[in-house]
This record gives structure tokens, sequence and C-alpha cells, in this order.
């Protein structure tokens, strides 16, 4: 069986949505026989890193609401997050464009290190507040989960794996993803946001079903 995620590194509810499938896959029998594959997705494309330009701000510009607005948005997200066992600080959040974190993940997909790049982006974004733009903290979280530092400098000072985000973001436009976490189930199903672990777990065992019957 094999799930395809599309996710983006600055979305919250995606790594909500990363630990709620977690829990449903570990209570799922055949979890051994379950592929899955991240797929880059960009909610804010132009985004770009300011010093000291804060989420709160960064996210009342874009909703075109007060900045008091936009803390309160937060901290309701924030305590989802903690019912997840995540622990989100938004007042270090800081601020950047994931493309080259996201080609970071790809050049980690390589070494068979695709989840780990995942989960350490989201917990250096949302738990520490690093920034996932600069290609020194790209580089560190690289020897942190295994891949060599001059393997991963190279790729960003270079155009590599740039063609496998743009075909991501290009495949989600393709079959109508117009926000993240989006799953799709052997190329078949798609589940939309962080839905509870229930549901999660009630498709896999569905499809799981269906395909025995079918082979």
């Amino acid at each position: 069986m094999k799930i395809d995620i599309w996710s983006d590194i600055m979305c919250p509810f995606c790594y909500i949505g990363k630990r709620k499938f977690e829990k449903a896959l570990a209570q799922f029998a055949n979890k051994e026989q379950v592929e899955v594959q991240w797929h880059s997705y960009q909610l804010q494309p132009d985004a770009q890193h300011v010093p000291g330009k804060s989420t709160y701000d960064f996210l009342a510009e874009i909703k075109g609401i007060s900045r008091e607005q936009a803390k309160q948005m937060n901290d309701r997200v924030a305590t989802m997050a903690e019912a997840e066992g995540l622990h989100y600080d938004f007042d270090k959040v800081q601020v950047a464009n994931t493309f080259d974190a996201h080609r970071f993940t790809h050049l980690a997909a390589k070494h068979g290190l695709q989840d780990a790049a995942e989960e350490r982006l989201f917990a250096a974004h949302f738990t520490e507040g690093k920034n996932v733009q600069d290609p020194e903290t790209l580089v560190q979280l690289g020897k942190e989960i295994g891949l060599a530092e001059e393997e991963v400098r190279s790729m960003l000072q270079s155009g590599d794996l740039r063609e496998e985000v743009n075909k991501d973001i290009r495949t989600a436009q393709t079959i109508g993803i117009n926000g993240v976490p989006f799953f799709v189930i052997n190329n078949k199903y798609g589940i939309s946001g962080a839905q509870p672990s229930e549901v999660f777990l009630s498709a896999l065992e569905q499809v799981w079903q269906e395909e025995q019957i079918g082979s």
C-alpha cells in the first residue's frame, strides 16, 4: 500500500497531521506493507525570511487581520498541537521560504531518510525557532539525521532537485490539491487535512480490504 503525502514545512496542520497519521499507522495491522512518500507543496511560495519579523505579523498581513487576531489563531493551533504531544513556540517561529527545505527532503529521500528530514524540519521550525531558509541551518539538520555535510552543501549551492520540488507542486495542481496536508492512498483515495487518527485508520483498513478482494 502506498501513501503519498503533500505537505509544507511552514504548515502547522501538516505536523499535526503527521502525528495523527503516525498514530493510525501504528495501530494498522499491516503497517509493514505500507510505503510512505512525502511530496513538496508551498503554501506561500513568495514568503521570505525577514530578520525580526514575527509569524504573527506575517499571518496578519496574508490574512488581512490584526496582529492580535493572528496571535489568537496561532494560540488555538498550539493547543491542538499540544494534544498530539507537539510543542509549538510561535513566539520563536521564523518566517521562511521553504523551497530549499523541500529540496533537502528530496535529497534525504535518496538516502532513505525522508521521514526523518520532514520530522526534523517541522521541529526546527515550530519548536526550536530555526530559520529553515538558511543554508547553514539545513546543513546542520542534515548532519543530525545522517546526511553528509558536503552533499547537503553542494546541493544547496546548485540547482539540484529543483525540478523534483516543482514536479510535486505541479502534480498537486493537476489532481486538485489546494491545501495541505493531503494524503493519497494507492493513487485512488484522498484525505484532506489533519483528520482524527480514527479516520486515517479506517481508510487504511478499508483500502487494504478492497485490495485483498481485488487481488
